[in-house]
């Protein structure tokens, strides 16, 4: 894993991370993409996003709040990335919760060749044909494990990103094990799309190996986590002291932070 290296590369070169995600979030990744040292552009309009799709390192697909509309601009810009050899990050927020959710990710899975799918455990449970409990867009019940992992990144035919307390990513046959973060990270809303949105930012700067990708952009979220949780002992402050920790981290000791097996 070379994931100060990395990060170092994203900061010297400032990749365009275009990302087609949802209203909640919308904020909090593009400045999770900037404090980290990327470029974002929110772009949905169906009139540009084959365009924007492009011109950017990394596209990311984000299905929190869904329309028709976003749908069609979410597939347009996918199959544009996906012809300039532009990575494609999914994040198949609730899918399992209602069937437009779920029919809406499995559409993505089958139309567009995605670099990562990355989701908590019942997200990615449901996309891979297993049992799952999820209540909104929150998982209930334990986290898929390893197993889960690399079940789904088989299914899918792309690197699957199972966060939860520890985060497993497969590519179907190795599966990392990342134990970085900290638990007010489950308090502030977005955090699992700020994840997606800095898995891009990897992506855009690695995309020939979307497992060290994923994993190292996971790392780098968690080790960001870590620190903001050393600043803050609430979810107030925790979110305002995250976007500072994204921006402090140090390449030259990130690797050394990492809790990887």
């Amino acid at each position: 894993m070379n994931a100060g290296a990395d990060l170092a590369a994203l900061r010297a070169r400032k990749p365009l991370v275009h990302q087609i995600t949802n209203f909640v979030v919308m904020n909090e990744t593009a400045n999770a993409t900037l404090a980290l040292g990327a470029l974002p552009v929110m772009a949905h309009a169906v009139q540009e996003v084959e365009e924007m799709a492009r011109a950017a390192s990394a596209l990311v697909l984000n299905i929190g709040t869904l329309s028709d509309e976003w749908v069609e601009s979410m597939l347009r810009a996918g199959r544009a990335a996906n012809a300039a050899g532009v990575p494609v990050v999914l994040d198949p927020v609730g899918a399992g919760a209602t069937a437009y959710r779920t029919e809406t990710a499995r559409t993505l899975v089958n139309e567009l060749e995605l670099a990562v799918v990355r989701g908590n455990s019942a997200e990615i449970a449901t996309l891979a044909g297993r049992h799952a409990e999820i209540r909104g867009v929150e998982a209930l019940g334990e986290g898929g494990g390893p197993e889960l992992a690399r079940q789904a990144a088989q299914v899918l035919g792309s690197v699957a990103a199972v966060t939860g307390p520890v985060d497993h990513v497969s590519d179907g046959e190795r599966v990392l094990a990342i134990a970085n973060g900290h638990e007010l990270m489950a308090t502030v809303t977005g955090t699992g799309c700020m994840a997606t949105a800095i898995t891009g930012c990897f992506l855009a700067v690695r995309s020939e190996s979307p497992l060290e990708a994923a994993t190292e952009a996971l790392v780098a979220f968690g080790v960001a986590g870590e620190d903001a949780a050393r600043q803050a002992s609430k979810p107030g402050s925790f979110h305002v002291a995250l976007y500072d920790a994204l921006y402090d981290l140090d390449p030259a000791t990130l690797d050394s932070r990492a809790k990887v097996e």
